[in-house]
């Protein structure tokens, strides 16, 4: 067990000890996980044959005992035990999902009573604020003086707000442009415990974005793409893949070709290689793109200006289009070195 370890669970067993009562030890224990799986008040009322809204009421003025108890110095435990707690905070950013703050208090991914510990602490300790998870927030620990629970989700929901009127994701440099903050670190902590935000090499965006937030293959190929801004064969795609930080990323060559197929997103413009239609590629054969640019010119158009047209959204060998203009049947040579339609 490393100190940091040592301190909090000294803490924990401190805080326990000032409550009296069984039952009340073991109501706080239920309910905030300390011993397994965190229990509702309706399981706990049927456990102890009361009522949920007796437990909510034991609940509460136990931590308000606790709380009491703490600033009077009666847990002597506890100064140790927030010391460690803000000093990590400060790092992150003065705020942090709870999940994230125990792993680096702990310095490996943290066990669930790990967690609750921390977050029993952080409910009652005068120099720490909780905010509870919900369907918009994770649960998350800050130090107090920064604000509030209340305070605290105003904030993401502002993060939250700049994001989604940009319609595209930003960097913490770009968000720290339109939000009032001392450092962008402290914007990366407030969108941290945002249900609603997802990030990804660096940019914030919502989490339903697939190119923050890719939650299939076919999302994943885009994001590639995108962040390399040019065409890129299918096995090179694959393998930037593998290498990337996606949460899944174990894909096969052949299944990235399938969906490569599949997805209007994505434009074959040689042997093997992808670009993206947004990028102005346009899907058909090479013959069918010479016909296309045709057909946008009001006037015959020279051999050397339809190659460079073509190969500007494909990639292909120079004599596979000249080959393709010798198809008289779709184009028609009108003086030495001109073309039209047919």
């Amino acid at each position: 067990m490393n100190q940091n370890a040592e301190i909090l669970q000294k803490a924990i067993s401190g805080s326990l000890k000032i409550i009296e009562q069984d039952r009340e030890r073991e109501i706080i224990s239920r309910r905030f996980g300390l011993n397994g799986g965190k229990e509702t008040l309706e399981q706990i009322g049927e456990t102890l044959s009361i009522t949920r809204e007796r437990v909510r009421q034991l609940e509460k003025a136990i931590l308000i005992h606790l709380q009491i108890s703490a600033e009077e110095g009666h847990i002597p435990e506890i100064a140790a035990a927030e010391k460690i707690l803000v000093r990590n905070l400060t790092e992150m950013g003065r705020l942090a999902k709870l999940s994230d703050l125990a792993d680096k208090v702990y310095d490996r991914e943290a066990t669930g009573a790990e967690r609750a510990g921390i977050n029993f602490i952080a409910t009652f300790a005068r120099n720490l604020m909780v905010v509870e998870e919900n369907d918009r927030y994770y649960s998350a620990v800050g130090i107090a003086e920064y604000g509030d629970s209340v305070t605290v989700r105003e904030k993401v929901d502002a993060v939250v707000d700049v994001i989604r009127k940009n319609k595209q994701p930003m960097t913490l440099d770009e968000l720290d442009e339109k939000l009032d903050y001392e450092h962008p670190d402290h914007i990366r902590a407030v969108a941290s415990i945002s249900k609603l935000l997802a990030t990804l090499n660096g940019m914030w965006g919502l989490a339903k974005w697939p190119s923050v937030n890719p939650k299939n293959i076919r999302d994943k190929i885009f994001v590639i793409l995108e962040n390399k801004k040019e065409p890129m064969h299918f096995s090179d795609i694959a393998k930037e893949i593998k290498e990337s930080n996606f949460k899944r990323k174990n894909v096969t060559v052949q299944a990235i070709h399938n969906e490569l197929i599949k997805d209007s997103r994505f434009v074959l413009i040689g042997r093997g290689i992808y670009a993206l239609s947004t990028w102005g590629y346009k899907k058909g054969t090479i013959a069918d793109i010479i016909k296309s640019i045709l057909e946008k010119s009001d006037e015959p158009l020279s051999r050397e200006e339809i190659v460079k047209q073509v190969l500007r959204v494909r990639k292909v060998k120079e004599t596979t289009i000249l080959l393709n203009l010798q198809n008289k049947q779709a184009f028609k040579k009108v003086e030495r070195n001109l073309y039209t339609l047919a």
